[in-house]
């Protein structure tokens, strides 16, 4: 939408401040001290040498900026710290992600909290070594015999709220030799570290919610597919579920164009696309069907029919979406392609999820299956992050470590995803509308339904500049506040 296309009631505009003041697209993130680390550096001093890394050591002493939504926390920062813990959340923050994931699943009284898996307390906190808690678990801890390897599963749903919220978060491992729940604690891939495994703290969604606000930066709930027979309890069903993670941004007060909900189950991207719109135009449909070759064809043939059902953004693992040529070029997928004609966004997951690319490569490891021929060593990590921004166009990447995309996406993304915040001159001079502005005029959209349809004034929008003159307090209708 351009902005001489851009028309609003009086109704409209007045009702936009409603957002921006709870964290709309206009909320200016609070984290402004971009923190990279050493590892982006690392990554570009082992490529190639090349104008891609050039222009990623060119770019070495300039400040790192936020990436408003191409650098997307996956679980926060579980490369170095447990997933899904407020330390690894404000990590991600820090690293400069604008959007942090939260993986939601229920618990036994039905409440709503950031976990990977429904059933995985039992590898990522310490729910084993707590007596009167491991009791409750499903599969109570089982040691290891010569014949057998310890096992045990632990479900949100076994335990409260209250009961979740007094374990410790740690790095998901677990030693399948251990005789006793201490020794089955740790058991990592060796490329992670737990340097900050120090009981992390455990988040419930409404936690996260509030977090990610002050932070200013924005939502991605992934609706885990449940573990346990639904309805739950006998009649807490997948839409009311689906329902509920929607609620909690409502009751927040939290603009639908900050929330950018995931579901790998089609049906809860058709609900949300039903009965929450202004939610379901951001849903993430997680595509798990590209795992087997006839899945992947089936998924690619499905994706005209997806975009006439209103989906509009698919997000399939990196290996779905990138092949190589035989001298080694990194090139588009036929599911990229096909995905790019079909008209939708794309969002990608994760990296960093994977070992030292070397390792990755020789065993043809998940995330980097289809194109092992092309990378062998960690410098071309950025090869990947580069061939999914500018051949595939990807509109952001899940990633366990963010700084990396984060670093990357300050230097090659700004233009088409600025912080316009800090350059709010970027829409003129690009002649396009920025992401950001297209977030603000769906806000414009959303307040539309608080506008008094009765007696509309329709005004054009020429211009930036007269739109935010009619924001500023002073021209906003005094009955604002009571909206």
């Amino acid at each position: 939408m351009h902005l001489t296309s851009l028309i609003v009631t009086a109704g409209v505009v007045a009702a936009a401040p409603s957002f921006s003041r709870r964290g709309a697209a206009s909320h200016k993130p609070n984290v402004t001290n971009i923190q990279v680390g050493p590892r982006p550096y690392f990554l570009v001093d082992d490529m190639d040498e090349g104008p891609l890394k050039s222009k990623l050591e060119s770019c070495a002493e300039t400040p790192i900026r936020h990436a408003p939504q191409f650098s997307i926390a996956h679980r926060g920062g579980p490369l170095q710290i447990p997933e899904h813990s407020r330390q690894g959340m404000m990590a991600a923050a820090r690293m400069g992600a604008g959007i942090i994931e939260c993986d939601v699943a229920f618990t036994k009284d039905r409440e709503l909290v950031c976990r990977h898996s429904q059933c995985d307390l039992h590898t990522t906190t310490n729910i084993l070594t707590i007596p009167e808690l491991a009791a409750k678990c499903t599969v109570p801890f089982q040691p290891a015999t010569d014949s057998t390897p310890a096992k045990a599963k632990c479900c949100t749903s076994d335990i409260t709220l209250a009961e979740f919220k007094s374990l410790c978060a740690k790095m998901d491992s677990s030693n399948s030799s251990a005789t006793t729940p201490e020794e089955y604690q740790y058991g990592g891939p060796a490329w992670r570290t737990e340097l900050y495994d120090t009981c992390g703290t455990p988040v419930a969604h409404h936690e996260y919610i509030e977090l990610i606000e002050s932070l200013g930066l924005q939502f991605s709930p992934e609706l885990k597919t449940p573990q346990v027979t639904m309805p739950f309890q006998g009649n807490y069903t997948q839409e009311m579920y689906a329902q509920q993670l929607i609620n909690d941004y409502k009751r927040h007060h939290i603009s639908p164009s900050r929330v950018w909900p995931q579901s790998f189950l089609d049906k809860d991207i058709f609900y949300w696309i039903q009965h929450e719109p202004a939610f379901g135009k951001q849903a993430i449909y997680l595509d798990e069907r590209t795992d087997t070759e006839e899945g992947y064809k089936a998924a690619v043939a499905s994706l005209p029919e997806l975009a006439e059902k209103g989906v509009k953004i698919m997000a399939p693992a990196i290996y779905a979406l990138l092949n190589a040529t035989e001298d080694g070029e990194l090139v588009p997928s036929e599911y990229a392609v096909a995905a790019k004609e079909a008209g939708f966004d794309i969002i990608t997951w994760s990296l960093e999820r994977f070992p030292p690319l070397a390792q990755a490569a020789a065993e043809k490891d998940y995330y980097v299956q289809s194109f092992t021929s092309a990378v062998g060593k960690d410098g071309d990590m950025y090869r990947i992050v580069d061939a999914l921004a500018q051949k595939v166009g990807v509109r952001g990447i899940f990633s366990d470590w963010p700084a990396t995309v984060t670093y990357y996406a300050s230097f090659f993304i700004a233009a088409s995803f600025p912080d316009d915040f800090e350059s709010p001159t970027l829409t003129e001079k690009r002649g396009v509308p920025t992401e950001s502005w297209d977030e603000l005029h769906a806000t414009l959209s959303e307040a539309s339904v608080k506008a008094d349809r009765g007696e509309v004034k329709m005004q054009q929008l020429t211009s930036r500049e007269e739109l935010e003159r009619m924001l500023q307090p002073d021209k906003m209708d005094p009955k604002i506040d009571e909206m």
